[in-house]
């Protein structure tokens, strides 16, 4: 934080022989303390790297309350022209090397976790995928063996019906007797076709 100025060349000749705080007759001990931070001069204080001489906040505040007090028309900005606030150097403190290396151990550590997190969503989304394209699998080949074994019912039956009605002409003379003994024997087969494609799609569902 700042408590330095550091004093303008208007600053000293005011307080000179012959300045313009001569008239205003300042107590000893303000005018010492000002004169003695003015002659002391501080490396390195100016810009320019110049010496320079640094007064305290505490000296203008005593300047200005004594101005005041005695209704000076000399005013304090007035004094402190050419002169600015003294901001010293910061000089940062050295590195802990065992605190670098620590922070440099939990940043590795804070992006293998990142890492691990990243690659679990990924593998969870792609075995979820495959889950979804292997219940699709099975839901086709469930279709595709429905549709078989419905086409193999319909042969079956169709192919009991015509056998059953040329055999038929050996026994039968009348068409209306063929016809009705190939109705009589294709369901027959057909109802029993039925019963196993029931208890084979029983059995595939028991294993779903």
């Amino acid at each position: 934080m700042a408590s330095f100025l550091l004093a303008g060349d208007r600053l000293a000749r005011a307080l000179g022989p012959g300045g313009e705080l001569e008239p205003e007759q300042l107590p000893r001990k303000l005018r010492a303390e000002l004169q003695a931070a003015l002659d002391k001069k501080h490396k390195g204080g100016d810009r320019s790297g110049d010496p320079a001489s640094l007064v305290s906040f505490r000296l203008i505040r005593d300047l200005h309350q004594y101005l005041r007090e005695r209704d000076s028309t000399l005013y304090l900005h007035e004094l402190l022209e050419g002169s600015e606030i003294y901001l010293p150097e910061v000089v940062k403190p050295p590195r802990n090397p065992d605190l670098l290396a620590r922070l440099e151990k939990i940043k590795i550590q804070l992006a293998n976790e990142e890492y691990k997190r990243i690659t679990r969503n990924v593998t969870c989304q792609e075995s979820r995928h495959g889950g979804i394209l292997s219940d699709l699998g099975k839901q086709v080949r469930s279709v595709k063996a429905l549709v078989i074994t419905i086409f193999n019912f319909i042969v079956t039956v169709a192919a009991t019906f015509v056998c059953t009605y040329l055999g038929s002409q050996y026994i039968f003379t009348e068409m209306a007797s063929r016809v009705l003994a190939a109705l009589i024997v294709a369901s027959v087969v057909g109802l029993a076709e039925l019963y196993v494609m029931v208890r084979a799609m029983e059995g595939e569902l028991g294993e779903i």
